[in-house]
């Protein structure tokens, strides 16, 4: 049999390694209804606790780290140190949230199998791409209805 990439043309012909079917000894035996109950409940919390960690990455993270810029600009009186400061602070925060989601993605898939799902995937870039969208329709709203151009609630516009 040819398994050798230069053989085959770059093809894997057969099984890669680590794809083979799973065979249990004995067939695996199912949680009581309350145990997957519970199980169901808590990959609930844990989909709100992504959706909570990944709208942190959209406003209060960002903001924060801009706070911080300026507090460094005010001490040292250097804008340079300030823009430094605020982005020395971003990444580790928003990678930080991010290994957050990872895991708590992780965890969900565990729990969800525990709860009697088949669930074979996870729901962190549905739920990242979930939150792009409400933030940037409510900044679009932000934008357009209450600071946008002609706005009377807010200062500078509507007065000519």
């Amino acid at each position: 049999m040819r398994t050798d990439p230069s053989d085959t043309g770059g093809l894997f012909i057969s099984r890669r390694p680590g794809t083979a079917p799973i065979h249990y000894r004995e067939q695996p035996q199912r949680a009581g209804e309350l145990r997957q109950r519970v199980d169901s409940s808590l990959a609930g919390v844990l989909l709100s606790a992504m959706f909570a960690i990944s709208l942190l990455c959209w406003g209060p993270i960002p903001l924060a780290c801009l706070w911080i810029g300026s507090e460094v600009n005010y001490l040292t009186g250097s804008v340079f140190l300030g823009i430094i400061a605020a982005f020395a602070a971003l990444f580790p925060l928003l990678f930080g949230a991010l290994a957050m989601l990872t895991r708590l993605d992780e965890a969900w898939i565990l729990v969800r199998r525990a709860a009697g799902y088949d669930q074979r995937s996870g729901a962190r870039g549905r739920v990242f791409g979930a939150t792009a969208a409400v933030c940037a329709l409510v900044f679009v709203f932000w934008f357009v209805v209450i600071h946008g151009p002609g706005s009377g609630i807010v200062s500078g516009g509507g007065h000519a």
